[in-house]
């Protein structure tokens, strides 16, 4: 795979000029698709403005300035995608959560420093392991196992501490849920579920929201119950 590929051809979620270098880095692969993630040379260098070109950009990642859910990141292509917790060491000493806009684009949050050590994860895989338990497969990648039966149903958020990786809370996707609006002619949105849909075909089951609108189930993300439990963009609020 190239590493780079034309800024022309970067994915619509990239909040970059299509107009400069001929050239911009390709994430490389890893827990998020081309399409819903940035290099994280890109993130410091294009949307937080630490570092005026990438050589800049790497130095911080070398001397580990530059963590991603509370572990160290240096390579510069590692993708950056929905919901993953950047934080930028002293003397900066901020954090900041990817989420999209209303444009589907992806951009950073600040957060609080006690909201950096969690982060939530859409379940979209459930089988049976070796063992008896679960794994529980998120949209970051991410593999947790748990105890068998669980409650956890595909589509449903856990809230996850990192680095460590426990499960501190599971929010249902069920009537009366917030849920945000991760693709979709309502990309960035933050409503209220009214009831799901099951589609007895090949056809992805839909979800009915109390706004009056419908989207496909994989584009629906829970956040919260009575409020979200992550701050989104442009102070979205219910």
């Amino acid at each position: 795979m190239p590493f780079r590929l034309k800024r022309r051809a970067a994915p619509r979620t990239w909040p970059i000029p299509r107009k400069g270098l001929k050239w911009v880095q390709r994430p490389a692969p890893g827990p998020h698709g081309q399409e819903e993630s940035i290099p994280v040379v890109m993130v410091l260098r294009d949307l937080l403005h630490l570092a005026n070109s990438a050589r800049e950009a790497q130095v911080l990642l070398r001397e580990g300035h530059v963590q991603i859910d509370g572990k160290v990141v240096k390579d510069k292509a590692r993708g950056v995608g929905l919901m993953d917790v950047v934080s930028i060491a002293a003397p900066v000493g901020k954090d900041y959560r990817v989420l999209k806009d209303r444009h589907g684009r992806l951009t950073l949050v600040p957060i609080p420093a006690a909201e950096a050590k969690m982060k939530l994860g859409r379940v979209r895989f459930k089988h049976t392991v070796a063992g008896g338990k679960i794994a529980l497969t998120l949209h970051d990648g991410r593999n947790i196992l748990v105890a068998a039966p669980t409650e956890v149903k595909v589509g449903d958020t856990l809230r996850v501490e990192v680095p460590a990786q426990k499960v501190l809370q599971r929010i249902a996707l069920t009537g009366g849920a917030l849920a945000y609006i991760s693709g979709g002619s309502h990309v960035g949105e933050l409503a209220r579920v009214e009831k799901v849909e099951v589609i007895p075909s090949s056809q992805p089951n839909r979800v009915h929201f109390k706004e009056g609108f419908v989207t496909v189930k994989d584009y629906v993300f829970i956040v919260g119950t009575d409020t979200p439990l992550v701050q989104l963009p442009g102070g979205l609020s219910q």
